[in-house]
């Protein structure tokens, strides 16, 4: 059996303020948002350097695990240069939690008018943090066509 777990030459950045300017607000208010909603949610990624980049471009590639980003280094807009000229993030990934566990996969039949399935559906906990951030005038990567889907990452819109 072949080990799938993924081991981080670097740790990546979760701090807001790694945020670009025009970023951080909205990611606080995602958060708030989010919290008033009952959605728990934590921001696992803000900024990348270029060597970060490549090492999670390199995943499901050359590197154990599944394909997580196909923005090769130089590519994202987790590494680019804010306007006072300190690197900083366009984007930030995050993951949803329920009862304090993270939910990765996205099973279930998503947002419906079934409360039943609720505390089952991680479709619509995903479904449901995603449409915050469109909310807040982002783009979610959880609409972008197959393969490119990408449930945990949020971005500025016309970047």
């Amino acid at each position: 059996r072949r080990n799938s777990k993924v081991i981080r030459q670097f740790p990546l950045s979760r701090k807001l303020e790694d945020l670009h300017p025009d970023l951080e607000p909205i990611a606080r208010a995602f958060l708030s948002e989010c919290e008033r909603q009952g959605i728990e949610v934590l921001i696992t990624c803000t900024y990348r350097s270029n060597a970060e980049q490549a090492d999670t471009y390199a995943q499901g590639r050359t590197q154990p695990g599944r394909v997580v980003t196909w923005a090769k280094p130089g590519e994202s807009l987790h590494n680019v240069i804010g306007p006072d000229g300190k690197p900083s993030s366009k984007a930030f990934d995050f993951v949803v939690l329920r009862n304090g566990k993270i939910i990765w996969g996205t099973s279930g039949d998503g947002i419906d008018d079934d409360p039943s399935d609720d505390n089952t559906d991680d479709l619509e906990l995903w479904q449901r943090a995603g449409s915050i951030g469109e909310s807040l005038s982002l783009t979610w990567a959880g609409r972008w066509p197959k393969p490119k889907t990408e449930f945990p990452h949020l971005q500025l819109k016309d970047v």
